[in-house]
């Protein structure tokens, strides 16, 4: 009888997932990577297709996702120290692009109308817990 996958994790790019599956494949847990050279190809349908998918085997998918639970996934400055909420002082703080400003637009605008990838977006910092948008400046 075949064995069974299970996802146990979702990114946006193939990047991710492989330092991931690098972590993981380090724990000596077998990993799979689905749709990453779909999103490799054309990262604009990645969440058009759910994004790329890391798989393992079911019977080691406790381990993987108790490894998983263990890095810490949220944003450190430039010196490795926790970025805190300037709002509720919460530690889930994450790194996002936005293009609300004009610039970050004519580029997206740019970007769709000539099938090229943005060249400038801007960066900034979100917390999960009050939804503050902030930057570090």
């Amino acid at each position: 009888m075949g064995e069974t996958f299970k996802i146990i994790a979702t990114f946006q790019y193939s990047t991710e997932a492989q330092i991931i599956k690098g972590r993981l494949e380090a724990e000596g847990i077998e990993v799979f990577l689905s749709d990453n050279l779909t999103i490799d190809t054309d990262p604009l349908v990645s969440n058009a297709i759910g994004g790329v998918k890391l798989k393992v085997h079911s019977r080691e998918a406790m381990k993987a996702q108790h490894i998983l639970e263990s890095i810490k996934k949220y944003s450190l400055d430039d010196n490795g120290n926790t970025i805190n909420c300037p709002s509720c002082k919460s530690e889930k703080v994450e790194l996002f692009s936005t293009i609300k400003d004009v610039k970050s637009f004519f580029w997206f605008i740019f970007g769709v109308l000539f099938s090229a990838l943005p060249f400038y977006t801007r960066h900034k910092y979100k917390c999960e817990v009050c939804k503050t948008e902030f930057d570090l400046k």
